[in-house]
């Protein structure tokens, strides 16, 4: 085993050379447990590295702290990383806003003025009125790390419910804020995790979810279930507060609220983990001793509740249309649940049907078409009444609208136009841009194409890619290939001051839709689940395969990207085609596919993955899990893991193992690192200074892998 380097040889920065770089790197030493071993059904498993798990114990604080060294040592060593930060930095600020949302006649939004750690909340009444703050989540914390996780205005305006977490954790805490005074009441609810506050009109309380307080030390680690709805009185105490809907026979249940307009009715999605299918249950609150109606209870499909006009309730669902399609269904009639009574308001069509909102006397429905932006205007009985113009090949990025009001406000965004705000009043059918930012950088200096590639089984892929005009086809050019390809998550054209740095230094930047994603439908992502898993894999395979015959970049000079589930496409790309790229960049990857499921929420992820406690899907899991297919002797493009040491949803326990065997097996010169961020959780809420400085990292890491 590689030892650290001698302390006195870790220099400053300016003190490494370029040509020090080149020499291969001493790790320190990581500790192998030989007495670790699991039998999954007949097949034993050694798990040398699992004391890594225990992110809280002093002897893996010491081994991130000599990982991180040896990390900062190399990138800060690297001539490019300087100016890259100061350039990341002259991109990230200009100023940006969220989509406003109106609430009794007052107007909410999110902004960042450039370089705010946190966006500031600010209200005012009407779209004239006097813009005021509201909340600065900036003085929360010194470091920027305590940010705003949700926003939750009541119907008459008067008040706020928002949700804050600290250092990046799902965990949340619920405060209300009076917002003509800008005083917090007392109401603090606490352990929520996963859930929004659904007000009652009258502005008496709100509906939301709740977890029972982890045990001592368990907050960031421990397996959350049994998740519980309850109602909150205004000026009450939490301690108070009781469970009006549990699962206890279904602890893996949890339930989302929402209140139809009119108050009349309280609806529940109830999901299970990242399944796409739901449940849909819902309680007439004029009727406080009725029990709730489980109204679609068979957990056949995906139920989005949209809307409702006194009994008719709008709902969008994939049942019996993979590409979704907006039903109505009146819950007056005793066979309301059945698909039969339902009546078909917006039909499936090849596009797929992303979202649909009630706007004005109708809908305002968006759409991906070949995975391009669509936004649409329906009348109440479904009909066209007119599809918007969007600005380029990109896509609809959010809509705030609500039914009976005729002003619908949405975003825009592609690769090479930062998101832009949009106001479009139904009545009239017309349009006027609300915000539009300014960004230091020449847009038309850059094109957009979209490719198609065939797969490994013939599959028609999409590819995104942009550059700088005039790129030439040499195969010389650094590439950074990016991709997710799960859990029903589409991957649509956006802009990003970060990737604008990538091809102002001359990189290709390329967004492979592959399956597993919703890119064309429930199909589509079925086709890159559990057992199909391998197609997602191939599929990004081929996208590399397809960028280096078409001599946009060669394998030396080909990086691979992905977070989360695409920290996981990563590590299953490198180590079943390591030959195939130059470099690697996992982020808070799920890299050990045999326990991901006995940590936090992992469990939720089964119906995408399965679990190892399955027998048949032990067999496949083990096939691609990164950690268990690295092998010794193998020379691995050169690799940033990156991970953050407070990840509640993936636990960096993955990132730490992983990490510790690829540097065991690695047998070539390429680096092969960790970077573990401090203070910092699986992505939201980062603050933007250290959003910067990750960025400057690993496009520094990249650009020297990929000389």
């Amino acid at each position: 085993m590689r030892r650290l380097l001698p302390l006195a040889l870790v220099l400053a920065p300016s003190a490494l050379s370029s040509a020090a770089l080149a020499q291969p790197l001493a790790y320190p030493d990581t500790r192998r447990d030989t007495a670790i071993v699991d039998d999954y059904h007949g097949t034993r498993v050694a798990d040398p590295y699992r004391w890594l798990e225990n992110t809280d114990s002093p002897e893996t604080a010491a081994w991130v702290a000599a990982q991180n060294r040896v990390t900062r040592a190399h990138l800060d060593a690297i001539p490019e990383r300087a100016a890259l930060e100061t350039r990341l930095t002259e991109l990230w600020n200009y100023p940006r806003t969220s989509i406003p949302v109106e609430r009794g006649g007052r107007l909410f939004t999110s902004r960042n003025d450039g370089l705010q750690n946190q966006s500031t909340v600010f209200w005012q009444d009407g779209p004239r009125g006097r813009s005021r703050v509201l909340l600065d989540p900036n003085a929360l914390s010194d470091d920027g790390t305590v940010a705003i996780s949700g926003l939750y205005p009541s119907d008459d305006g008067r008040y706020m419910a928002y949700s804050v977490s600290e250092a990046g954790s799902d965990w949340q805490t619920i405060r209300v804020r009076h917002v003509a005074s800008g005083a917090d009441l007392a109401d603090t609810l606490r352990w929520v995790k996963f859930s929004g506050a659904a007000w009652k009109p009258d502005g008496s309380g709100f509906y939301y979810a709740r977890y029972a307080p982890p045990a001592e030390g368990q907050a960031l680690q421990g397996v959350v279930e049994n998740q519980k709805l309850y109602f909150h009185r205004l000026g009450t105490a939490q301690s108070g507060d009781l469970p009006i809907l549990e699962r206890p026979d279904d602890p893996q249940l949890g339930f989302a609220p929402e209140v139809t307009r009119d108050g009349r009715y309280l609806v529940v999605s109830v999901w299970s983990g990242t399944d796409v299918r739901n449940r849909l249950y819902y309680k007439d609150l004029g009727r406080p001793g009725n029990p709730f109606v489980r109204l679609l209870d068979a957990f056949d499909a995906a139920y989005t509740f949209v809307g409702a006009e006194g009994s008719t309730f709008y709902v969008q669902t994939n049942k019996d249309a993979p590409n979704s399609k907006l039903v109505a269904l009146d819950v007056a009639r005793p066979d309301a649940g059945q698909p039969a009574s339902w009546q078909t308001i917006i039909p499936e069509s090849k596009a797929v049907l992303e979202s649909v909102s009630m706007a004005g006397d109708g809908f305002v429905a968006t759409a991906l078409d070949d995975v391009k932006g669509r936004l649409t205007i329906h009348a109440r009985d479904g009909a066209l009444l007119r599809t918007l113009e969007l600005p380029t090949l990109g896509a609809v990025s959010g809509v705030s609208a609500r039914a009976g009001e005729d002003d619908v406000y949405y975003a825009f965004t592609s690769y090479t136009t930062p998101t832009t705000v949009f106001h479009h009043r139904v009545g009239a059918g017309a349009t006027t841009t609300y915000f539009q930012p300014r960004v230091a950088f020449r847009p038309d200096e850059f094109e957009v194409k979209q490719a198609f590639y065939p797969s490994k089984d013939g599959t028609r892929v999409p590819l995104f890619i942009v550059h700088k005009k005039g790129l030439a086809l040499d195969g010389t050019n650094p590439t950074y290939l990016y991709g997710y390809g799960g859990f029903n998550i589409s991957l649509t054209p956006g802009f990003s001051p970060g990737t604008v740095a990538w091809l102002e230094r001359g990189g290709v930047y390329a967004v492979a839709n592959l399956r597993g994603g919703a890119e064309y439908g429930e199909t589509w992502h079925e086709a890159g689940m559990r057992e199909r898993k391998q197609n997602v894999f191939d599929d990004f395979i081929a996208a590399a395969e397809y960028l280096v015959r078409e001599r946009y970049t060669s394998a030396e000079h080909l990086g691979i990207g992905g977070g989360s589930n695409g920290g996981l496409l990563v590590g299953a790309a490198m180590t079943q085609r390591p030959e195939l790229f130059g470099a690697a960049v996992p982020a808070v990857g799920v890299m050990d596919m045999l326990r991901y499921h006995t940590f936090t929420i992992g469990w939720a992820w089964e119906p995408e993955y399965g679990s190892s406690a399955d027998s048949a899907a032990f067999g496949y899991l083990r096939a691609y899990s990164p950690l268990h297919n690295l092998r010794a002797g193998t020379r691995y493009p050169a690799t940033l893991v990156t991970t953050a040491d407070h990840d509640d949803r993936v636990v960096p326990g993955h990132s730490f193992k992983f990490a510790a065997a690829l540097q065991a097996a690695h047998a070539g010169p390429a680096p092969a690192l960790i970077r573990v961020e401090t203070r910092a959780g699986h992505g939201a809420g980062t603050p933007t200074k250290k959003v910067i400085e990750a960025q400057a990292d690993v496009w520094a890491f990249l650009l020297q892998a990929l000389r």
